[in-house]
């Protein structure tokens, strides 16, 4: 097998179970028990919080332990919304964000609140200018994810945040596919809400965080108990955490020759599909994306397909986010890079590990040449076409 869909997920490092698994069967202790079992948690969850805050120059007590990047999102945006209601229901969004966030703008819009989607060029890029005059006094928050899950494209967080910042508005960014895959300073970016996840970094599923900057203040999320100093109550999932902490050490050790690696698969594989395989186009940036990200949409064809017939070889990919994988709508974002429906239903994302090597590329290309071929030798578009060439 050729897993390339390391977007939608990744597999846990054995260091991260490793890590875990005291947890479960020795210090399986409730974290709020007073007892020593339960002290033995409270004391990981501590550690845990202090590692994941200094992986992106945040303090300990900003940091605040979620089951994932969409439920981090939802509160960052829910409680921000709330918060600050008296000063203004203003919100300022893109239209490539994860749905974790466009679907939360929506429930918002329905209670009072009004949202600008802005626009961002072929690339997947926001431009500062846009941004800036959707600006309105009664603007209370951006949101603006760091880099896309889709087409790979980082954004240009630290000069969104300088806008924020000298405008007085939050800036919330969701960090999920760039927390632990690229440098990230929440000081040096002006950052006052960050989400993220474990899973996507080699970590477990269920574990993510939202880092809240000292001063801004918002509601509790879930009501019940004391638990992450009364913003979130429930029983902490003390092994997830434990293991995400893990991952981030794991993440931060490796960072520098894993880029390094990835980038280089990944402008391989670029360079071999543009080469070999005929009305093809990459999606996003070519240089501001993130190191394992590769989205080429190919002419004449189903994306449905593509994967289906991958899989038949032996080779994981998608076309686009997993939180969609079971929708026949085409790419959001695809549509808002200017994409026709017809190119974005071609897309085919495939994103990186340090795991894979040179010869796994050239599997996948050879791979792909064959069933694009295929694919288009049993369109009746791509025959047209053909036929209008030759005309």
């Amino acid at each position: 097998m050729i897993y390339l869909d390391n977007a939608a997920t990744t597999k846990t490092a054995p260091e991260v179970v490793e890590a875990m698994l005291p947890y479960f069967t020795e210090c399986y202790g409730n974290p709020s028990a007073i007892y020593s079992l339960g002290s033995a948690g409270k004391k990981a969850i501590s550690e845990a919080r202090r590692t994941i805050a200094g992986a992106i120059g945040a303090k300990q007590e900003e940091i605040y332990f979620t089951a994932g990047g969409t439920e981090a999102d939802n509160w960052a945006l829910k409680a921000v919304a709330e918060s600050c209601s008296a000063r203004g229901r203003h919100i300022i969004t893109t239209k490539i964000e994860h749905h974790a966030v466009l679907h939360t703008c929506r429930y918002l819009e329905k209670n009072g609140y009004q949202v600008t989607y802005l626009d961002v060029d072929e690339y997947g890029l926001v431009d500062l200018d846009v941004l800036r005059a959707a600006i309105r006094p009664d603007t209370i928050l951006i949101s603006v994810m760091f880099a896309n899950n889709e087409i790979g494209t980082v954004e240009p967080v630290r000069e969104i945040g300088k806008l924020s910042r000298e405008r007085g508005i939050l800036f919330h960014t969701d960090a999920v596919q760039a927390f632990g895959q690229i440098p990230i300073d929440v000081e040096e970016m002006n950052i006052d809400l960050l989400s993220a996840s474990a899973h996507k970094l080699n970590g477990p599923k269920g574990a993510g965080m939202l880092y809240v900057r000292s001063g801004v203040k918002i509601r509790s999320f879930i009501h019940g108990g004391a638990q992450e100093r009364s913003r979130r109550a429930g029983t902490e999932n003390v092994p997830g955490i434990v293991g995400f902490a893990a991952a981030v050490r794991r993440a931060l050790r490796i960072m520098e020759e894993k880029t390094a690696k990835e980038k280089a698969l990944r402008d391989y594989l670029i360079g071999q599909i543009e080469t070999q395989i005929p009305y093809c186009r990459l999606n996003g940036h070519r240089e501001k994306r993130l190191p394992g990200n590769v989205n080429v949409s190919f002419q004449f064809i189903e994306g449905e397909s593509l994967l289906i017939m991958l899989d038949m070889k032996g080779i994981c990919a998608s076309s686009g986010s997993a939180c969609t994988s079971g929708s026949l709508d085409p790419s959001h974002v695809l549509l808002a890079i200017g994409l026709r429906h017809e190119e974005a239903h071609g897309s085919l994302r495939m994103t990186l590990s340090e795991e894979n090597t040179k010869e796994e590329m050239d599997i996948v290309v050879e791979q792909l040449k064959q069933i694009v071929n295929r694919l288009r030798d049993m369109s009746p578009l791509y025959e047209d076409f053909l036929k209008s060439q030759k005309g």
